[in-house]
């Protein structure tokens, strides 16, 4: 437990704390401590305002100084220091309109859930708990703190939060704060794309990634990620993925499950619906609509392609993720394309072509709609290793010219 970024914490911790003011490590690191995990990063609640952790610390940065929140860099690691806060009443469901500097019991109980609302003594390590989160720890369950549908009401994006702990734990959601996620689901749907596609993409990135979408259409949450109504049924591509599975890979295993219960819309259809919904980039949108349509070529009759269609297909976008997904509806033909792939093709990248552009330019063909033809019947060719040379690839274009 004691390893660098901790006693580096402690060390911002005890700055403050030597100039007078209270100085605890609050939120994930302390859940994860008291779990026995190796915390991923500490933020550090004070009482000290914005200008006196920058007198503390010259080299602080501020990250919404209005908020209380400061950075501060020591022994190459960053930490999040705060001001203890009240929050002031929330009109767009995300932030508040305002806030109040306060003290230690009002900042915990603005906090989402109890098991995040557990303060740390980094002096001695004792833990000031006043939500019973560390009995909702024991119990492995997320519940919100206080009411939870105010908490929903100021941020809605905790529904979705909620669901990806509860996931990553291995926790059940408390039934009065799952019953409150089901009465405002829809109003996820009133978040930012870009705030609900991190949000998922943190969820479906991890190997829990199952648990919570199956959370998540049993809450009515993936009407914001899916174009059709709340369907609950099962996931058996997206519980199959390897654990190191990418998000874009999972969004499509996920589709897939969904279309199998039927009445999903078309690929194109669902790449640009998720797309704006989850603000996807132009790298995710290519890879999730490239993933189920290379899932959708390899599921047809592997005798039916040619060798050189094979190695194509075996070095298009998206081939690795698709088959992984084929694996869990038809691991023969998966196997059957991966052994295939392994041995003709190991670096997923075609070859350098012996016959290009310039080749057909210097035989006199002009650039035109049957230059792509002809240098795909080249590549075809040199792929099936009926040509070795650019000699005899181009001896092959002209005879196809005849």
């Amino acid at each position: 437990m004691n390893n660098e970024m901790r006693a580096a914490a402690r060390a911002v911790a005890s700055r403050l704390t030597d100039k007078g003011f209270t100085a605890l490590f609050a939120g994930g690191c302390v859940r994860d401590w008291l779990l026995g995990h190796v915390p991923d990063d500490y933020d550090i609640a004070t009482d000290a305002v914005p200008d006196r952790i920058r007198e503390i610390f010259p080299s602080a940065r501020s990250v919404g100084e209005s908020f209380g929140v400061m950075l501060v860099r020591h022994a190459r690691h960053t930490f999040e220091v705060a001001t203890f806060r009240k929050d002031g009443p929330y009109h767009d469901g995300r932030r508040p309109s305002s806030v109040e500097f306060s003290d230690r019991d009002a900042d915990a109980a603005r906090r989402d859930f109890t098991v995040n609302g557990i303060f740390q003594d980094p002096r001695d390590d004792s833990i000031i708990d006043l939500w019973n989160g560390r009995g909702d720890l024991a119990a492995r369950l997320i519940r919100a703190i206080g009411d939870p549908h105010a908490r929903i009401a100021e941020d809605r994006l905790r529904m979705l939060r909620a669901v990806r702990f509860a996931a990553r734990l291995g926790f059940t959601i408390e039934p009065a704060t799952a019953a409150a996620i089901t009465a405002h689901a829809r109003e996820l749907a009133s978040v930012s794309a870009e705030r609900v596609g991190e949000e998922l993409r943190k969820m479906l990135a991890h190997p829990s990634r199952a648990d919570a979408a199956h959370s998540c259409e049993t809450l009515g949450l993936d009407r914001a990620v899916f174009a059709s109504a709340a369907i609950v049924g099962e996931l058996t591509r997206l519980r199959a993925l390897a654990a190191q599975s990418e998000s874009m890979t999972a969004l499509a295993a996920w589709w897939l499950d969904r279309a199998a219960r039927g009445g999903e819309e078309s690929i194109l259809q669902a790449t640009a619906h998720a797309r704006t919904a989850l603000k996807l980039s132009n790298a995710e949108t290519t890879l999730f609509e490239a993933t189920l349509t290379a899932r959708e070529r390899i599921c047809r009759d592997f005798a039916g392609y040619s060798l050189a269609a094979r190695k194509r297909l075996a070095a298009s976008l998206g081939f690795d993720a698709a088959l992984d997904i084929v694996a869990a509806e038809d691991l023969d033909s998966a196997d059957r394309w991966r052994r295939m792939a392994d041995i003709e093709l190991p670096s997923r990248m075609l070859p350098t072509a012996l016959v290009n552009g310039e080749s057909l330019l210097r035989e006199g063909y002009r650039a035109g709609p049957s230059f792509k033809v002809l240098l795909d019947l080249a590549m075809d060719a040199q792929l099936e290793r009926r040509i070795m040379s650019e000699a005899e690839g181009l001896a092959l274009v002209r005879q196809s010219s005849k």
